[in-house]
């Protein structure tokens, strides 16, 4: 036996965790296997002192005796008299197994552990909500159509009075260990499909599936302020896991109609309202609609169409708090239609007077406006 210094062969500190000496034992035990160096004494001679290495310092009992006794421990039996050969027992296969399982979170399975039975399905539920709805929040009842646990068998998939029965094929670890040279490869047991359970006697209702199909009416309470792309969870409300297993969760998606007055975005509402020519020119109040009902909006004189004005604290409180957004209200000045001949006679009147040199006086933008089409013009032909 090599009286080297355990830690010392493995390259690691006496701190090392499990997942350190197991990375170090894979990368060693791949530089010195046999296999890699065929006719190699001194590989391995290498390779048996890094498997004697490992094999103590990952049994807890045998490193806490290794580090008070060091060698001694092992000696004459010490120990139990198990030495080295009826310990940990890992090889090269079992290593690949440890630290590739660490790494992509698989693990490897312990000596008769039983396979996890798998947990139910999430399900995703598309809720339409009014504008009016989303923002004061409701309650609505949908139905599911879902999976749930069976009655009769209470989800085992076995025939009432008897039990599922420990595969005899991977001994209930739901994986079988495939060798190919100096590595090993898990996979899915092919008899009991990774449960670790086999039914020979099937529930007469669900025929040993375990759940039975059911349409599930259900009570959801939507919290004011939600907004489309938010999503609520109903713990527990999805498909029942196989087995007995929990079962998964319901998510609910909203998705908030188009509002034929308003329009959406954040915490702030938005909305378009027409006035008349004369009250853009003189101004006015306009009643405005909100969510809480009409409010009146002071128009001042010579307002331009496209104006927006802020109204705080119309708009909607986010479901994640923070405070109520604005109402944002763009005026839209109408031309008139389907006028009269007095009508047009005074329009003409009107525009009339509007001329001469006081004409770009009355009209704020039509001077910068043709003046920039000018300027666009003259560039194009100089």
């Amino acid at each position: 036996m090599s009286k080297r210094d355990f830690y010392e062969i493995l390259g690691v500190g006496r701190d090392a965790s499990e997942r350190d000496i197991k990375k170090a034992y894979k990368r060693l035990a791949m530089k010195f296997h046999p296999d890699r160096n065929q006719g190699d004494e001194v590989a391995a001679e290498k390779f048996k002192e890094v498997k004697e290495a490992y094999e103590v310092l990952l049994d807890p009992q045998k490193k806490a005796a290794y580090d008070q006794y060091g060698h001694a421990a092992f000696e004459q039996g010490g120990m139990g008299g198990g030495g080295f050969g009826g310990g940990a027992g890992a090889d090269f296969g079992d290593i690949f197994g440890d630290v590739f399982g660490d790494i992509f979170g698989g693990g490897r399975r312990g000596g008769g552990g039983q396979s996890r039975a798998q947990r139910g399905s999430d399900l995703r539920y598309n809720m339409e909500l009014t504008l009016e709805e989303a923002v004061r929040g409701i309650s609505k009842e949908i139905e599911v159509p879902t999976l749930i646990q069976c009655d009769t068998c209470h989800g085992s998939g076995a025939k009432k009075g008897t039990s599922p029965e420990t595969c005899g094929t991977c001994h209930g670890h739901g994986q079988v260990q495939m060798r190919q040279g100096f590595f090993a490869v898990q996979q899915t047991c092919p008899t009991c499909h990774g449960s670790g359970k086999v039914i020979k006697e099937p529930c007469n209702v669900c025929h040993g599936k375990g759940r039975k199909q059911k349409t599930k009416t259900l009570s959801v309470k939507i919290p004011a302020g939600v907004d489309t792309g938010d999503r609520i969870r109903l713990s527990g409300e999805g498909e029942a896991g196989e087995m007995g297993a929990p079962a998964g969760d319901l998510y609910v998606q909203v998705h908030v109609k188009d509002h034929h007055i308003f329009e959406r975005d954040g915490n702030n509402l938005y909305c378009e309202v027409p006035v008349s020519f004369a009250m853009a020119a003189l101004g006015g109040e306009v009643e405005v609609p909100t969510l809480d009902g009409r409010v009146s909006l002071k128009i001042p004189e010579e307002t331009q169409t496209g104006r927006m004005f802020r109204m705080r604290g119309k708009g909607v409180k986010g479901v994640r708090g923070g405070g109520v957004g604005d109402l944002i209200v763009k005026l839209l000045v109408e031309t008139p239609v389907k006028l009269s001949s007095r009508q047009k006679e005074l329009l003409r009147e009107f525009d009339e007077s509007c001329g001469g040199d006081a004409a770009n006086r009355h009209k704020p933008k039509s001077e910068g406006f043709f003046n920039g089409v000018k300027k666009f013009f003259d560039d194009l032909t100089s």
